[in-house]
């Protein structure tokens, strides 16, 4: 795999602007190309708006980094035009299991019921995930989409104005200046843009270190989470192995507080370690060795005048349940519709203050999940290992000891109750999985699925009722839905219309309604009705 770190994806090119007698400014500018900016420039490209996206960089991440993406990551790719192609290179998996000592105490399966197009989770090395990223924009590129993906482009200096942010950069011939209408920092977690506003972060350090050793071997281990809590090959600390494409596996060692980091990397200690877990007769090799320690922390706010804050550079969680990534693409999928509507005139700039509110309360849910997965797999006293160990004995044998247990709680989509975007719900009986603020879960639809049928617009669906003509939404009715959309969509109620945004979560819905009751939803979800 060394040459897919070695081989630059988008080489520094001199650009037009390098040359203008004053800053060139840009309905947006993105600084960073890791998958949280490709997706934001992905989706505005798709929307029309012309956006730069500047890196320093000018290849893929070295290593596999985040692997999990999540079926909400995957239905968001879906969106932007490559969702297929990850689900066909990526390892898909629905399934958990959970190892006491060397004892399994139980397992459990994310995606139990059917009518869904994408599973739980992929396992997909980031490395893959950004050259596919990459492949896409290239595709818009080539069919007329306003995307300039700019390599070898540090971003040296920013200041906010009223109106613009400026920007100053260097390149390998030099530095030059650029304005942006709109800066989105998705610049990881020690984002120099946020250094640059004198930024910073709330939140807890964890004093642990884990051990991460991709390593590619043929063997027998099924496609599934394994997580082992205190196992015999890593007394006392916990071991977690995931199967990612190419025949790599992803190892991740607790290793404790007091370590010599440089030396827990030498290959001759990570394979020794391996060796231990995997037993003698596997034959391995490393491809990837790091040791991480994690923060779970926030900015205060994410949008602060015209630069928003997006991914790792907003927000920063333990690796115990894949909410990194795949947070950060929820970041993108909620932001870049309502930008879209602000620069198209279509919404007032008021709307990106719901970003901030809807994205803020998602960052403080992953925080708390991931800092409760931390507390239970790395217990601080005594009395908290006692426990933990307590509720795994007993989740062997019964079930009500099973939700307990917290080796990750996996990510899953923020449900925005609370939205200043949200219509009161008006759908009595009906399901709480798709209440206002939920993302609207999938089902079988016709000869596909219904989360395809959902435009780029405002949807207005109506299940059991015909959905009105009513500006500003595409209309979508199902005369007589099946058992699966009455179960995800209308509960006890005989019929419902459903307003949707975007970003594919439920802005308000009815047992019925007027077009011009359906009118001042519009307005509310779109920022115009406070």
């Amino acid at each position: 795999m060394t040459q897919i770190f070695e081989k630059p994806l988008y080489p520094y090119a001199r650009s037009a602007d390098q040359d203008a007698a004053t800053p060139v400014r840009h309905p947006v500018v993105i600084v960073g190309a890791g998958p949280v900016g490709l997706a934001a420039a992905l989706d505005l490209g798709q929307r029309g708006v012309p956006v730069v996206v500047l890196d320093e960089n000018d290849k893929v991440s070295h290593g596999s980094r985040a692997i999990c993406f999540a079926k909400r990551t995957l239905e968001i790719a879906d969106r932007l035009g490559m969702g297929e192609t990850l689900v066909e290179k990526g390892v898909q998996w629905n399934l958990g299991k959970v190892f006491f000592g060397d004892r399994k105490v139980y397992e459990f399966n994310l995606l139990p019921e059917t009518g869904h197009r994408r599973p739980a989770f992929i396992n997909l090395q980031q490395y893959h995930l950004e050259q596919d990223m990459v492949a896409r924009l290239r595709e818009l590129q080539a069919e007329g989409a306003p995307i300039d993906l700019r390599g070898g482009n540090r971003v040296t200096g920013v200041k906010a104005h009223d109106d613009h942010v400026a920007l100053s950069i260097d390149t390998p011939e030099g530095p030059y200046a650029l304005q942006a209408d709109w800066l989105i920092a998705c610049d990881g977690a020690g984002s120099p843009v946020r250094e640059h506003l004198g930024l910073g972060f709330t939140g807890r350090v964890f004093e642990d270190n884990f051990l991460i050793a991709d390593v590619t071997m043929q063997a027998e281990f099924p496609t599934e989470r394994w997580f082992w809590f205190d196992p015999p090959f890593n007394p006392g600390q916990s071991a977690l192995l995931h199967k990612q494409p190419d025949g790599v596996w992803r190892i991740d060692l607790q290793l404790g507080w007091d370590i010599d980091r440089e030396r827990e990397k030498e290959p001759v200690r990570v394979k020794a370690r391996v060796r231990q877990m995997l037993g003698p007769e596997v034959t391995f090799d490393l491809e990837w060795v790091s040791i991480y320690t994690f923060q779970c922390r926030r900015m205060e706010r994410f949008r602060h005048g015209r630069v928003v804050f997006a991914g790792d550079a907003a927000h920063q969680v333990s690796p115990f349940g894949a909410r990194g990534a795949n947070s950060g693409l929820q970041d993108t999928d909620n932001l870049c519709w309502k930008l879209a509507a602000v620069i198209a005139g279509d919404a007032p700039e008021a709307l990106l203050d719901s970003y901030d509110a809807e994205r803020v309360q998602a960052a403080d849910e992953n925080i708390l999940n991931s800092t409760r997965s931390t507390d239970f797999i790395t217990p601080k006293s005594a009395m908290s290992r006692i426990f933990r160990d307590a509720v795994l004995d007993l989740s062997e044998r019964h079930e009500f000891a099973r939700p307990l247990v917290n080796s990750g709680r996996l990510s899953l989509p923020a449900t925005h109750d609370g939205s200043p975007l949200n219509t009161p719900d008006a759908l009595p009986g009906g399901p709480a999985r798709s209440r206002p603020g939920a993302p609207c879960p999938d089902a079988t639809f016709e000869t596909g699925f219904l989360l395809d049928r959902l435009g780029r617009g405002f949807t207005l669906m109506g299940l059991g009722v015909q959905a009105p003509q009513v500006p500003g939404t595409t209309p979508l009715s199902v005369a007589d839905p099946d058992d699966e959309l009455r179960a995800r969509y209308l509960g006890d109620a005989p019929s419902a219309l459903y307003l949707i945004r975007p970003d594919q979560h439920v802005a308000a819905r009815w047992a019925n309604a007027t077009p011009a009751t359906i009118a001042t939803a519009l307005s509310r979800a779109t920022g115009a009705t406070p």
